[in-house]
């Protein structure tokens, strides 16, 4: 087997050197700024499912005044869509700008700190000429961080909104739907809440297909991304050498093979974000249709009206939206994981480099006045 292939998990002891460093951002004399903005979110999300709920009654009612052919209601419901788009619309406005000012405040306040011990006692000279060292520091402080601190918040808040959402909505689909009557083998057999048992089992199901799916990635997105960092190092170095180069000298042979390298490792992530796809677009595409064909029998039957029928496919698809986070979000937190572990192997790199002697330290100290301890 190609060592490639081998599916290493991401290393825990990476990940918890990184948040021993990324939490100090949220200590301190300026952490109130964070917790402000992770309030803020917080208030967005909780907000944001009140106007979806309503929007969820909103479907409900409209189709109910167009079976009853009620102009006068219809007319009622127009009139009140555009309140309920608009607030969503400003919500999620400043949902986004309360999540990328965290990001970039948190990528700033790491990338200092990361530049800080970079360079305090010439540890970057000294990292690049120690055995076994990390490479390529300066792709991990560049990219890697940024992606460390990109990922966390998306998907923190993300989370948070998904649970949420399950909890309403699941409730919904029980008043809604009600009970389930069926023949079993000459007994008749009542199944009560099945449309929330129904959204559970298929959740299941396309949460398990995605991790069978996609158990490889966050392997190949640390491959990829070691890949990228290998290259930009091999045009640095080249860059940077004593004598003029030619594409035929050997000098830049390492460069043919980064830039080989760097295109192995895209064709296999390509081919896993392929296989990731069929089962998150199928997923998007089959929702909510299954929650409108599961509740034809109720509505064959007239236990349920057509503004309800509608009411709870909203409802099944917006559950399977909350049960589907892994799904919806797990190449993403594939390379997040990658990248935080990366950025934790250089602070492992960093710890370990031995003292010496006290003398000027080349340091971000501009950078370090903005965020005091």
């Amino acid at each position: 087997m190609d060592v490639d292939d081998e599916v290493p998990t991401v290393g825990a002891k990476p990940l918890r050197r990184f948040w021993r460093t990324a939490f100090g951002f949220w200590s301190g004399r300026g952490a109130w700024i964070p917790w402000a903005l992770i309030g803020l979110l917080i208030v967005c999300v909780v907000l944001q499912l009140l106007v979806q709920y309503r929007l969820n009654l909103w479907n409900r009612d409209f189709f109910n005044a167009l079976e009853r052919r009620d102009s006068k209601d219809i007319l009622q419901q127009a009139y009140l869509l555009p309140a309920l788009v608009a607030s969503s619309v400003v919500l999620a406005a400043t949902a986004v700008w309360g999540r990328m000012s965290f990001q970039w405040r948190w990528r700033e306040w790491l990338t200092a700190s990361l530049l800080d011990l970079w360079l305090s006692n010439d540890n970057f000279r000294r990292l690049d000429a120690g055995p076994g060292e990390p490479q390529f520091a300066e792709y991990r402080i560049a990219e890697d961080a940024r992606v460390a601190t990109d990922a966390p918040i998306d998907l923190l808040v993300g989370l948070l909104a998904s649970i949420l959402t399950a909890a309403t909505f699941v409730a919904v689909l029980w008043t809604i739907g009600g009970s389930l009557a069926f023949n079993a083998f000459g007994v008749k057999v009542e199944l009560p809440g099945y449309l929330v048992f129904a959204s559970i089992g298929y959740a299941a199901i396309t949460t398990s297909a995605m991790m069978v799916v996609g158990r490889k990635m966050a392997h190949v997105i640390e491959r990829r991304n070691q890949a990228e960092s290998e290259l930009k190092f091999a045009v640095a170095r080249l860059r940077s050498s004593p004598r003029p180069q030619t594409a035929g000298t050997t000098q830049s042979a390492p460069i043919g093979f980064a830039v080989s390298e760097v295109m192995r490792h895209w064709r296999r992530l390509r081919d896993q974000l392929v296989r990731t796809t069929l089962v998150s677009h199928a997923n998007t595409l089959l929702a909510p249709l299954v929650g409108l064909i599961l509740c034809v029998p109720q509505y064959i039957h007239h236990t349920m009206s057509l503004g309800e029928v509608t009411q709870a496919a909203a409802a099944f698809a917006a559950v399977q939206g909350a049960f589907n986070w892994l799904v919806d979000n797990y190449p993403r937190l594939a390379e997040w994981a990658s990248s935080a572990s990366r950025v934790g192997v250089l602070l492992f790199g960093l710890d370990v480099l031995p003292p010496i002697a006290p003398r000027a330290n080349v340091s971000c100290e501009a950078l370090k006045k903005r965020w005091p301890a």
